[in-house]
């Protein structure tokens, strides 16, 4: 018996026997059942994000309005207003994803050293102060302000 369709696409996956699987997941930790809890984690990430397209883009770009009116404001609507089946989004954090994959399995692939060292130079010095570009044992962390806000890995069968 499968517990969630998150693991059922991860046993599938599994099945088909990959070389390597990436996962970019977004790092939320929003999807509590209790509307309080999840406003207030939601608040925290969606205004990560605004905060970024704020300092980034000006408010009127037209790629920031679609972006914001077609994307997010869906995804927070979603998140804030709707209970049970009706409530769509539900991400969990990088780190719940690491014990999914690993349960599903998976062992972590390691990151290229040097590869994370010229995305961290770029980042440091192309792009604005408040990006976050790290690491977190074999996973690629991006983020704003110290908020993480997704987070990638490569995943090889065990």
């Amino acid at each position: 018996m499968v517990d969630s369709p998150r693991d059922a696409v991860l046993n599938l996956i599994k099945k088909m026997k990959p070389d390597i699987f990436v996962n970019a997941v977004t790092n939320g930790s929003y999807s509590a059942p209790f509307f309080v809890t999840r406003f207030r984690e939601a608040l925290f990430h969606y205004s990560a994000l605004f905060d970024m397209f704020d300092a980034t883009l000006p408010r009127d770009n037209p790629h920031r309005i679609d972006f914001e009116q077609d994307f997010y404001g869906p995804e927070v609507i979603n998140v804030i207003a709707c209970e049970g089946a009706e409530r769509v989004e539900r991400p969990e954090t990088y780190k719940q994803w690491q014990v999914r994959c690993m349960r599903a399995g998976f062992k972590p692939f390691p990151l290229n050293n040097e590869i994370m060292k010229k995305l961290r130079r770029k980042v440091v010095t192309g792009y604005h102060k408040d990006f976050l570009f790290d690491e977190d044992g074999n996973w690629m962390l991006q983020g704003w302000k110290g908020r993480i806000i997704c987070a990638s890995s490569c995943w090889v069968p065990s």
